[in-house]
């Protein structure tokens, strides 16, 4: 349960499923390495036990973000993805935690939520939405075999989840 994982780069999905798998136990990732091998790069994961409310204190720390924990988890899932994925593509793995949740705000975050269907503003929460394509890319990336994009993700969420959701109507309050 605690010993090192290894996962190739090109696993992020299955180093997400491990991740979850984890988290729903109470663990969390203690540290990530990012190593060279003579096969190519992989991603060596360390698990640790954390207290409660550790994840959703740690994202708002990176990323100035205040959401409920098991998003929270999720998301910082996601930004240590993201992480790996700088290491390998940038070659820079001890980049400060405070740069990467930056980094992954204005190039991950923000932009997805950018394409957040005008529909489902008001409706649902922007940390909720973005926790819904993680999830909708597991899938992806399960069934493919391989990492799916995450705004081919996003860009199939929405026409494939969200245009078959009724829309939402608010109820007058009764005064």
């Amino acid at each position: 349960m605690t010993e090192v994982q290894t996962f190739g780069s090109d696993e992020v999905w299955r180093l997400e499923q491990w991740l979850e798998s984890l988290n729903d136990l109470g663990f969390d990732i203690d540290e990530m390495d990012i190593v060279s091998e003579a096969a190519g790069s992989a991603m060596r994961v360390q698990p640790r036990v954390v207290e409660a409310g550790h994840h959703s204190r740690e994202l708002r720390t990176f990323t100035g973000l205040d959401v409920e924990e098991a998003q929270a988890r999720r998301l910082l899932n996601d930004m240590a993805g993201f992480s790996a994925h700088l290491a390998q593509t940038e070659g820079q793995s001890d980049r400060p935690r405070e740069v990467i949740g930056h980094r992954w705000l204005t190039e991950i975050y923000e932009p997805l939520i950018a394409m957040m269907p005008t529909s489902l503003r008001g409706a649902m929460e922007e940390a909720e939405f973005f926790h819904e394509v993680l999830v909708h890319r597991w899938y992806l990336s399960e069934r493919a075999g391989r990492e799916v994009n995450i705004f081919d993700t996003a860009s199939d969420y929405v026409a494939t989840v969200v245009s078959g959701r009724p829309e939402e109507t608010a109820l007058p309050l009764e005064i």
